[in-house]
């Protein structure tokens, strides 16, 4: 039986509340800003916490580009939105696939040196793409997938972490299904199609959350591989808005990252079922 206690409860409901307002209130701060001018930015100190009237203006420009107010020629977030898109959705699925084809080869077949080829996919955790970039773009350059949507998100689909994760649920399955399995004729792509796919449709959905956000975010790496504009994606984009010492008109960065945001929260608001039950779920 828990014991009520009025004192502790409203200390731990202060504590979450404390935790939402620190994470919401750059959110609001954003939201207030792409609504206002950049006039209204930069000269009124403390800017004001009141949503301005120039928000259809600021976010048209932001998507779609256009001349602002203050003359500036703004290019618009949609096309590099579409890259961002398809980058997004590229890495996860190619992650999934590559992952869950390699933890079947390992768990199923037999085959020398079985566990040193997973320990060998395991040890690549220690070589992120920033500690490989060097060699890694002089490879994707060798190739000529320079501005290309495959040198985006090729060298990034590599994943020990997904492997790594789906070895070790396959090694859960019981071993009476792979017998039925055998004994009902089916053959090692049928079981792994009819079988394990459905079992892992859980983890596939957290897993494929957690990397099209990662794909989303990516910015180094866009940054070496993309030297045309066609090909920035959105992250590039906001950054290329802020003008160092020239005027930035901060109304617009504020409504691109707004916009840059949308993405990655409906991914997540429309598999949030899937993602947590991918993350706590122990039945098999």
């Amino acid at each position: 039986m828990v014991e009520h206690r009025p004192g502790l409860t409203f200390l731990t409901h202060a504590i979450l509340l404390a935790g939402v307002a620190i994470i919401a209130f750059p959110l609001y701060l954003t939201l207030v800003a792409s609504t206002q001018t950049a006039e209204q930015i930069t000269q009124a100190i403390p800017m004001s916490m009141l949503p301005g009237t120039n928000a259809l203006e600021t976010y048209k420009i932001a998507l779609f580009g256009g001349q602002s107010a203050a003359g500036s020629e703004i290019t618009g977030s949609a096309p590099m939105m579409l890259v961002s898109l398809i980058t997004a959705l590229i890495i996860p699925l190619g992650k999934i696939t590559m992952s869950m084809l390699s933890a079947f080869a390992i768990v199923y077949f037999r085959f020398p040196f079985r566990n040193l080829v997973f320990w060998m996919i395991f040890v690549t955790l220690m070589l992120p793409v920033e500690v490989r970039i060097g060699p890694t773009y002089e490879v994707v350059a060798s190739l000529g997938m320079l501005n290309t949507y495959a040198g985006l998100s090729i060298p990034l689909i590599a994943s020990a972490t997904a492997t790594f994760l789906f070895r070790q649920f396959f090694l859960t399955v019981p071993d009476e299904l792979v017998e039925a399995a055998r004994i009902d004729g089916a053959g090692p792509m049928r079981f792994f199609k009819d079988v394990l796919l459905p079992l892992s449709s859980t983890s596939i959905a957290a897993l494929f959350v957690i990397q099209f956000i990662y794909g989303w975010n990516q910015y180094l790496w866009p940054l070496l591989m993309t030297t045309s504009e066609d090909m920035y994606p959105v992250v590039m984009g906001i950054k290329r808005l802020i003008g160092g010492d020239s005027y930035t008109e901060w109304n617009v960065v504020m409504a691109t990252a707004i916009l840059a945001m949308l993405p990655p929260a409906l991914v997540v608001m429309l598999m949030q079922k899937w993602f947590v039950k991918g993350l706590v779920d122990t039945e098999k």
